[in-house]
């Protein structure tokens, strides 16, 4: 029987030529095919269609709605043993007889079979416009059809030999294996989109596989692992249905409280309301706090080395680095402007600023406090202190010198270096060339210097550590371990600011972009408190369902399903971040 719906019970029609399908018996719980030849020509495909017809319509490969197939290199480009060329789109198998055509015997092309679908087969690629030319003697050729891949659509995956000549031929030919205007390059991140909008992926899914292309890092990749699952969209999308649902019990007492009767009075019905909405944004402050720890392992750590001149930074830095990032000279001031390092400490990416030594009328320091500052070393300071607010963590360098008075020796410290630290997040106060002094007189000089400098300028009992770079770079090992203690230290910090309890790791998946959209709503979700928690009583229904829709959309605009007006410049920023061929 020939129909011009595609569906059981839908009305629609096709817009080019009629489609013949099997028919379902309707009786049967199983749908059951009663012919199983099915013809389809150049039909687009409705978009009332439901799951089980697009499966009929997948096995004649007619899925695609956007009419044109792309491709693109998956793999990085450059010499290597492999090579992988991505296909999708409705000109799959036009690609695939092109490249592989099925040839006459008498002319030495070997016959090639039609691709079995999540098959490898080893094909021959050859050149479409001269057949007798080979592209690739040996490729491994893969189908996928439609809506059993990673697009949702037929995807036609070319596994070939990976010289650069090899691919920059297969690439040059497959835009001649089908009609000028159906197949072109791909865009970046254009077969993931794809994907979200065939429904194969939801929006966290995809901020996530961003996270996962990008992770350079072990727990950067842990923590893009853990957000890789639906549990996040599907906890947005249940508070968008509550909300939904409560606007509409709200707009029903606006429409109907005068002539129908309702189970709870208005006055019950507002309380449960704002019951819903304080757990809500309950919630949605974990989920906040959450985004702040993932993009803490996201973007990297960033540590600020603060402290007089000569106390040691640049010589720290190179030691943690392993290589000489930073001049080192016996000479004060060497170092003017900000110089980052970033650095895998144990799974954690962290940023090292190397700054220009502070030095105030107050500090206690090897350079004279009332010589003249220079504009050079004044924009340095002012460049040390505005990195230092922007930092998690500060490191206050300071340094066992001779006393100039007697034979003794002081800690030589900065005291704005000090305040800066006591502010921070974290901060560490790493004492350096303390092998100047025996163990014994050193430890007296730290006691002194708690007592006497640290909870009087701080206010608080920073944690201290000791060490001697000079002797470190020598690797003399008392020493050296020291240095070893030291990044201990900083990954204690470092779980410090990013831990989450094993219960609420999937929320290490909450974007920026997320955690932004997350405060748009929890300010709607407050004036809708605000409106309903009226002293007097007279709250104003419409305007706090409105409240209720604004922050529906909000989460709607989250999870990407929504019809928020901007969804396409949302989905546009976050497909922009993929390689081409993702």
């Amino acid at each position: 029987m020939l129909r011009n719906v595609v569906t059981r019970g839908v009305t629609g029609v096709c817009h080019a030529s009629i489609v013949r399908v099997p028919l379902l018996r309707p009786s049967q719980k199983a749908p059951r095919l009663l012919y199983t030849r099915p013809i389809v020509l150049n039909a687009q495909i409705p978009h009332e269609i439901n799951y089980t017809q697009r499966r009929t319509l997948a096995n004649v490969g007619q899925l695609s709605e956007s009419g044109e197939t792309i491709y693109a290199l998956s793999t990085a480009p450059g010499r290597a043993a492999i090579a992988i060329v991505r296909v999708s789109g409705p000109a799959c198998l036009q690609v695939y007889n092109a490249l592989c055509p099925d040839g006459k015997p008498k002319e030495g092309i070997r016959r090639e079979r039609p691709p079995l679908k999540k098959r490898a087969l080893v094909r021959t690629l050859r050149d479409p416009s001269q057949p007798s030319r080979v592209l690739d003697s040996s490729a491994m050729v893969i189908f996928f059809g439609g809506p059993y891949s990673a697009t949702g659509e037929n995807v036609l995956e070319l596994h070939i030999h990976g010289g650069t000549a090899t691919v920059k031929a297969v690439l040059e030919a497959i835009p001649r294996c089908a009609d000028p205007g159906r197949i072109r390059y791909a865009e970046a991140g254009e077969f993931t989109r794809r994907a979200f909008e065939n429904k194969k992926l939801e929006m966290g899914e995809v901020e996530a596989l961003g996270d996962i292309l990008s992770a350079e890092t072990e727990q950067q990749r842990l923590a893009a692992i853990a957000a890789n699952s639906k549990v996040l969209t599907a906890r947005y999308d249940d508070w968008r249905k509550q909300l939904v649902e409560t606007r509409g019990e709200m707009e029903a007492l606006i429409d109907f409280s005068e002539d129908q009767h309702f189970d709870e009075s208005p006055a019950t019905l507002l309380s449960n309301m704002t019951t819903l909405v304080k757990d809500m944004l309950h919630s949605i402050k974990n989920h906040e706090s959450a985004s702040y720890r993932g993009e803490l392992l996201k973007r990297g750590i960033r540590i600020s080395l603060l402290g007089p001149p000569n106390a040691g930074k640049s010589s720290l830095l190179n030691l943690l680095v392993g290589r000489e990032a930073s001049i080192v000279s016996q000479e004060a001031g060497t170092t003017r402007d900000v110089i980052e390092v970033s650095l895998d400490i144990k799974g954690y990416l962290c940023t090292f600023a190397d700054t220009a030594g502070l030095r105030t009328s107050s500090s206690k320091s090897t350079i004279d406090p009332h010589s003249t500052i220079g504009a050079i070393e004044q924009e340095g300071i002012r460049r040390a202190k505005a990195k230092a607010s922007e930092s998690n963590i500060i490191i206050a360098m300071a340094s066992v010198e001779p006393n100039t008075s007697s034979d003794g020796y002081d800690i030589v410290y900065d005291s704005e270096t000090l305040e800066l630290a006591s502010r921070a997040e974290q901060a560490l106060v790493i004492i350096n060339k303390c092998d100047r002094l025996p163990s014994d007189t050193l430890d007296t000089l730290i006691s002194n210097f708690k007592t006497n400098v640290l909870s009087k300028i701080s206010g608080k009992q920073l944690p201290i550590r000791t060490i001697s770079c000079q002797a470190a770079s020598q690797e003399e090992s008392s020493h050296y371990s020291s240095i070893t203690g030291l990044t201990d230290d900083l990954v204690n910090i470092f779980k410090s600011l990013t831990h989450l309890p094993l219960e609420m790791q999937d929320l290490l998946g909450v974007t920026e972009r997320q955690r932004q959209l997350l405060l748009e709503c929890s300010v709607h979700l407050r004036n809708f408190l605000g409106e309903a928690e009226e002293i007097r009583g007279d709250c104003d229904i419409v305007l706090a369902a409105e409240h209720l829709r604004s922050a529906a959309s909000c989460l709607a605009r989250i999870t990407g399903r929504g019809l928020a007006g901007d969804i396409e410049e949302v989905l546009g920023v976050v497909f922009e971040k993929f390689c081409v061929g993702k």
